[in-house]
């Protein structure tokens, strides 16, 4: 249905998503959970990497040429809740820098508001990782992509676990050379913007805040 959505049903990763939904499930092995399914997104994500480089190295047997990745991704975190799925994504690709942003959206003023955006200065045409683990209303996913092309950066891929139609719908209207990679697409929303089913505020959950 939606064209730039890749969508991941591993088994596994489906088992991970019932104990990340399940409200017993503690802070602690909440993260842990996090932490893989960041890996097998982060994996998935770098499947059609190209830029590559050929480097001679010895083997215990003999000489051989090896595959190297070069001009790596830039993994970026929307905080806060997007903190918990960065230590995934660079364990799975060390080599990777990182960026943050903290946006939010103002129900007063009907807008979204950043308060925090850094970024590794050679960002010009890399590749991003754009982490947050729920887009529901997807207007904290739209501007940051907006700043993040301000900055001439490369393909953006969003890394996440659950999202709304709603957001796959803007998303696709608003940037629809960005791919989504997630476990599961939502089709229901709370007036305050919360996930049905979901899986509640990652962020209280993830850092055991209210």
């Amino acid at each position: 249905m939606y064209k730039n959505l890749i969508e991941l049903k591993h088994p596994l990763l489906l088992h991970k998503l019932g104990h990340l939904r399940d409200k017993n499930t503690n802070s602690a092995d909440f993260r842990n959970i996090m932490t893989e399914i960041s890996k097998m997104l982060a994996y998935e994500s770098m499947k059609d990497w190209t830029d590559l480089d050929a480097v001679r190295v010895e083997t215990p047997m003999a000489p051989t040429k090896v595959d190297r990745i070069i001009n790596p991704p830039v993994a970026v975190a929307i905080l806060r809740a997007g903190n918990g799925m960065l230590d995934g994504v660079l364990s799975m690709i060390p080599i990777a820098s990182a960026g943050y942003i903290g946006i939010y959206r103002d129900k007063f003023i009907q807008n979204t508001v950043e308060y925090y955006f850094k970024l590794p200065q050679d960002v010009k045409g890399r590749q991003i990782l754009l982490c947050d683990p729920l887009i529901a209303t997807a207007d904290t996913m739209i501007a940051a992509i907006d700043r993040l092309k301000s900055y001439h950066v490369g393909p953006i891929k969003v890394l996440s676990v659950l999202v709304s139609d709603h957001a796959l719908s803007r998303l696709e209207h608003f940037h629809p050379d960005v791919k989504i990679y997630a476990l599961n697409v939502e089709k229901e929303m709370t007036e305050n913007g919360y996930l049905v089913p979901g899986l509640g505020d990652a962020g209280d959950r993830l850092y055991q805040t209210k």
